[in-house]
């Protein structure tokens, strides 16, 4: 749903509802399908890469690969028909989403590799988690201009938040056996930093609504927004509770809900 959330919202900004909803509603099940096939596969290779490390973090040793019960064999060949899949839904766009689409896949299957070499892993997982908002734009407009993009590394900053509290379960184990991330780069001031990464976040859909010409009530129902992630999210949190951790974690299906309402205020109210 992380990976789905932000493709509903590109395409409910670019959409006209004037127009009906019948291509709204095959388009939200292509992107849905989509979402759920590239995100298997990619946690297919993802377990595949950290087999290693898998098996030394308390949270992951029992995952299918790190504990041998699947083979690598068989999890590649698991990944490749899911690609070969998701394919299949890719070519119902224009040429340019799919091209676009395709130009992806390397984002989609190096950032396991991330965490080897950087402490920003979760910049990496933004950048291709929040791509679909942009191939929704384009799947409808064929172009893309200046709220795509702003809306784009908005979201970018979301993931960046809601990855680092993901990141607060494992810090002990990752710490130990060498991975890298930003929770245990700002692990002295967990706080500030998601907080400025939802600032942005927030910041950005202030901008989506201006440059849309949303009307007041549109900004009246951020304010949802803006209490979900200051008070329920980062307020309470407690990154040394793991279990917390997830929870908030979690609840980041409920913001992408309540950001996707947010939207459909703007655009049809």
């Amino acid at each position: 749903m992380l990976l789905f959330w932000p493709c509903l919202w590109g395409l409910t900004i670019a959409y006209d509802f004037n127009s009906g909803f019948e291509i709204f509603y095959f388009y939200t099940l292509l992107f849905l399908i989509g979402s759920i096939l590239m995100r298997s596969a990619g946690c297919i290779v993802n377990d595949i890469v950290d087999k290693n490390f898998d098996k030394r973090v308390e949270r992951t040793k029992n995952r299918p690969i790190a504990s041998g019960n699947v083979s690598i064999k068989l999890a590649i060949i698991y990944s490749i028909s899911l690609c070969g899949l998701a394919f299949l839904v890719l070519i119902n766009f224009n040429k340019f989403t799919i091209l676009m689409a395709l130009l992806s896949m390397p984002l989609a299957f190096t950032y396991p590799l991330m965490k080897r070499y950087t402490y920003w892993p979760q910049l990496f997982l933004g950048i291709t988690f929040n791509y679909g908002l942009v191939l929704a734009w384009i799947s409808i407009n064929n172009s893309i201009n200046l709220v795509p993009i702003i809306f784009y590394f908005g979201a970018i900053f979301w993931t960046l938040g809601y990855d680092t509290i993901y990141g607060y379960q494992d810090i002990k184990d990752d710490e130990i056996i060498g991975v890298k991330s930003t929770s245990i780069k700002f692990k002295n001031n967990p706080k500030k930093f998601i907080s400025l990464c939802y600032i942005f976040f927030f910041i950005s859909l202030v901008l989506v609504g201006l440059l849309m010409n949303f009307k007041v009530l549109y900004f009246i129902s951020l304010i949802i927004t803006f209490l979900h992630l200051a008070i329920y999210q980062i307020k309470n949190l407690k990154v040394t509770d793991p279990t917390m951790c997830l929870m908030k974690f979690k609840s980041n299906n409920l913001l992408g809900l309540i950001v996707f309402m947010n939207i459909l205020i703007g655009k049809i109210i």
